[in-house]
């Protein structure tokens, strides 16, 4: 199947299944015409401890957040910007102010609107996901229903998060491993020069399953298949990103020859790049703040599942309002690292509840937020 007819059908299947209204659904929204209030605040979310990976290491992270009101029902969004990709909470709200005017128009055509809000400018990724939470936030609130049933999905599913350990001095490490007793997986951090002293340092203290993460820290296909066939010995069981986003020649090299999967995160953004790396990875992290936001993320997760590869979803360093929206749907995924809103001491929300390591949704309708910074 040539890769424009792939994109076409995969994308018309996941739109169609999961985001076309009924006529009862519509009805709703008969008199949702009042004007919308858009605010957007600016919010330093401060780490519990200073936050390690193989590019760099932060102790605070700034995002940008946005509350939509129209006929007294609000909406909700976060844009947790990437770094990487040239984001920044100040270019995340300067987006959200060009995108303004798409939001008097009728937001039960949530995915019209979606449509609308991409083509408004090239990038940001991160505040297209705000404003996506916000709309679909509001659209559960309007119809009283949370954001997972609204999707069609259930939660009978027991979803579980990895903990993640950032780059620090093994014994640090070593004690945020204990710290976090409760969770049954944890994602470690690597990619630098002291890789094989932080997984045995990480062993020293605890027997449970380990996933790596090298942010594209490792710098040669050679390195990075020694490293992933030793780590798989020490019962780590997949790796993320280990070279490079744009050698995919290397990929390819490495795939048949590891002994645990490879899944891609900083290779893959949109949907628009799956065809093009799906041949090389045995799976993919999906990540609201990196797709656009949660009806990005399903489409992605359909298109994926039709290639054979399996599903991971993640998060940045983000409260409990993107966590909560990543959580709505990620009943879909194989594996979920959603732990973002419990490496901050000053989350501003309350939302979906990390019961040892469950995601716990409710029956709150919307993302089910709360909270106090607007």
């Amino acid at each position: 199947m040539k890769r424009k007819e792939f994109l076409r059908l995969a994308g018309a299947a996941a739109a169609g299944s999961l985001f076309a209204p009924g006529p009862a659904v519509r009805d709703v929204w008969v008199g949702a015409e009042g004007k919308t209030r858009v605010t957007v605040k600016l919010y330093e979310l401060k780490l519990r401890q200073a936050w390690g990976l193989s590019r760099g290491t932060w102790t605070t992270r700034r995002n940008a957040y946005v509350r939509i009101e129209r006929d007294g029902v609000v909406g909700l969004g976060e844009a947790a910007p990437i770094a990487r990709y040239n984001e920044t909470a100040e270019s995340a709200a300067a987006f959200i102010d060009k995108a303004r005017a798409l939001l008097e128009r009728d937001l039960s055509e949530y995915a019209v609107r979606f449509g609308e809000v991409d083509a408004v400018g090239p990038g940001e990724h991160a505040a297209k996901a705000a404003l996506d939470m916000a709309i679909l936030d509001w659209v559960g609130n309007r119809l009283k229903v949370p954001l997972w049933k609204f999707l069609g999905l259930g939660r009978d599913k027991a979803v579980t998060t990895t903990y993640s350990i950032g780059i620090d001095e093994v014994p640090v490490m070593q004690q945020k491993v204990r710290d976090a007793a409760d969770f049954s997986v944890y994602k470690i951090k690597v990619g630098t020069a002291d890789d094989r002293k932080i997984i045995e340092g990480i062993r020293a203290v605890t027997a449970k399953p380990l996933r790596a993460d090298a942010n594209e820290g490792w710098k040669t296909k050679e390195e990075a298949l020694e490293m992933i066939n030793w780590m798989a010995g020490l019962g780590v069981e997949l790796v993320e990103q280990p070279l490079p986003a744009s050698r995919l020649e290397d990929y390819a090299w490495l795939k048949d020859k590891v002994k645990i999967p490879v899944f891609a995160d900083e290779s893959l953004i949109q949907a628009s790049d799956l065809p093009r790396i799906a041949p090389y990875f045995h799976g993919v992290n999906i990540k609201l703040m990196k797709c656009g936001g949660v009806q990005e993320a399903v489409r992605l997760a359909a298109m994926a599942r039709a290639l054979g590869l399996k599903l991971m979803i993640g998060c940045m360093i983000e409260s409990s309002l993107g966590i909560s929206a990543g959580a709505a749907i990620a009943s879909l995924f194989d594996h979920a690292d959603l732990d973002g809103n419990l490496l901050v001491s000053n989350d501003p929300f309350r939302g979906v509840r990390t019961v040892k390591d469950r995601l716990v949704l409710d029956d709150k309708p919307g993302l089910g937020v709360e909270g106090d910074l607007f």
